[in-house]
C-alpha cells in the first residue's frame, strides 16, 4: 500500500521548523525507516517536508516509528497528515505540477522531487510501485509544465523576491548562501543593472567561479563591515541557525529590506524590531501578489487533464499489476494443456502432415480461450472487480482434473 507522510497546508512557520530533515541524514533516514517499508522516498525541501512509502500499515503506529526516527516530538502530530492509495499518489502528482506550492506553479519543486527520487535510488530504497509512481508523477510534471508553457511566465520565491527588490530601487545587495537558491538569485540580480552585490560564504572557492566585478565574495565573518550599507538583505542557507542577527546593524541608517527564504530562518525575529528594516520570511513572501498569479492559475487549470491522464494510467497499472500473477498463470496453463493434449495425438498418430496441423489447431485453441480469460481479468481489474474474477479463473482453470 503507498502512503504519504506530510505537514498539513498552512501550517505555522515556526511549526514547520520542527520538521526540518537535515540533508546530510537523508541516508541514515532512509536505511532507518526500510526497516519498518517496503520503499521510502524523503522529499525535504525549504517549504516541504514529505515522507512517501510502501507498506502494510497501521495509522498511529506508523506515526509514532516515523517520528521517533527523526527525532520529532510527538506533541506536534495534529499538524501532520497521513494520506494512502489514491489520495497519496494523487498528491504526489499535483506537487510534480505545481498545485501545491505556496507560490503556485513554481519552477524549483520538480526537480527536488527528481533529486529525492534519484537519491532514493542510489540507496537503494525504491524498487517497487513507489519507482513506478515517482517516473510517472515526474513525467507527468514535465509534461504539464511544457504543455501548459509555464516556463513563458516562469516563477520562484527567488524571482519574486528581486522583482520586489528592484521596483522598491534596491540598488546593493548582499546575498547569504551560496547553493541551489543561492546561485539563482545571483543569476536574477546579474540580469539587472545593480551596483554590488556582496556574496556571503563558507567556501572562499567560489570566488574562482564568478566572473563579474560587481560580486564581492565575502565570508561569514566579514559580513558586518558591509551589511550596514547595503538596500537588500538576501538570505537563504542551510544553517540550523540564524545567520543575521540584531546584533549585526547599527540602529540608525538607510533602509533595509530583508528577505529570509531559508527554513529554519536565517534571521531572527528581533531583526525585525529595528526601525530601519523590513522582514520578509519564506510565507510573507509567497503571498506578494505577483503579476502573473492569475495568468499561471488559468493555465494550470486548463492543462490539468494532462496531469489526470499520468494519473489514471498510472492507477490502471497498479490494479493490472494485483491481477498479474494470475495471468501469469493462465499463461502456463494454457502452455501445459497444449504441450499435453499434443503429446497424446502424437502418440496415438503415424501421419506427420495430421501431427502438424493438430499440433497447430490445439494451439490456437488453447491460446485463444486462454486469451479471452486474460483479457477478462484485466477488464475486470480496471473496473475494480479484479479479486472476484480472479477467484473465479481459480475455480474454473485451476482445479485438479
Amino acid at each position: 500500500m503507498i502512503g504519504l507522510i506530510g505537514i498539513k497546508k498552512d501550517t505555522p512557520l515556526e511549526i514547520r521548523e520542527k520538521f526540518i530533515i537535515k540533508t546530510k541524514k537523508r541516508e541514515l533516514y532512509l536505511n532507518e525507516l526500510l526497516t519498518e517499508l517496503k520503499e521510502a522516498v524523503i522529499l525535504a525541501t525549504c517549504n516541504r517536508t514529505e515522507i512517501y512509502f510502501n507498506a502494510s500499515f497501521e495509522k498511529e503506529e506508523l506515526l509514532e516509528k516515523v517520528f521517533l526516527i527523526f527525532n520529532w516530538n510527538f506533541e506536534y502530530r495534529k499538524y501532520i497528515f497521513i494520506a494512502s492509495d489514491k489520495g497519496a499518489y494523487r498528491h504526489l502528482f499535483e506537487v510534480c505540477c505545481g498545485f501545491h506550492s505556496k507560490i503556485l506553479g513554481e519552477d524549483q519543486i520538480l526537480g527536488q522531487v527528481k533529486e529525492a527520487y534519484e537519491k532514493a535510488i542510489k540507496f537503494k530504497a525504491v524498487s517497487l510501485e513507489l519507482h513506478r509512481l515517482f517516473q510517472e508523477a515526474i513525467t507527468a510534471g514535465k509534461r504539464f509544465r511544457k504543455e501548459a508553457k509555464l516556463f513563458e511566465i516562469p516563477v520562484s520565491s527567488a524571482s519574486i523576491v528581486i522583482n520586489e527588490a528592484i521596483k522598491q530601487k534596491c540598488n546593493s545587495f548582499m546575498v547569504l548562501g551560496y547553493g541551489e537558491v543561492g546561485q539563482l538569485i545571483l543569476k536574477y540580480l546579474l540580469s539587472h543593472k545593480v551596483e554590488i552585490i556582496y556574496l556571503v560564504v563558507r567556501n572562499a572557492k567560489v570566488n574562482d567561479e564568478i566572473n563579474d566585478k560587481r560580486v564581492k565574495v565575502i565570508d561569514f565573518e566579514g559580513k558586518n563591515n558591509y551589511i550596514d550599507n547595503v538596500d537588500c538583505i538576501i538570505s537563504c542557507t542551510s544553517a540550523p541557525h540564524a545567520v543575521v542577527r540584531k546584533g549585526d546593524f547599527n540602529e540608525e541608517g538607510n533602509k533595509i529590506l530583508v528577505y529570509d527564504l531559508a527554513v529554519p530562518r536565517d534571521v531572527e525575529e528581533e531583526v525585525s524590531f529595528i526601525s530601519r528594516t523590513e522582514v520578509y520570511n519564506i510565507d510573507t513572501i509567497s503571498r506578494i501578489d505577483d503579476n502573473n498569479k492569475l495568468l499561471r492559475k488559468e493555465r494550470m487549470e486548463n492543462n490539468k487533464d494532462i496531469m489526470l491522464k499520468y494519473l489514471n494510467e498510472y492507477e490502471e497499472w497498479l490494479k493490472l499489476r494485483e491481477v498479474s500473477p494470475v495471468i501469469q498463470k493462465l499463461r502456463t496453463l494454457g502452455n501445459e494443456v497444449y504441450e499435453k493434449r499434443s503429446k497424446t495425438f502424437i502418440h496415438k498418430s503415424d501421419n506427420d502432415k495430421d501431427i502438424i496441423l493438430a499440433d497447430r489447431l490445439i494451439k490456437s485453441t488453447s491460446d485463444f480461450y486462454i486469451n479471452r480469460a486474460i483479457e477478462v481479468v484485466k477488464e475486470e481489474a480496471l473496473k475494480g472487480s479484479g479479486e472476484e474474477w480472479i477467484n473465479i479463473m481459480q475455480k474454473i482453470f485451476f482445479t485438479k482434473e
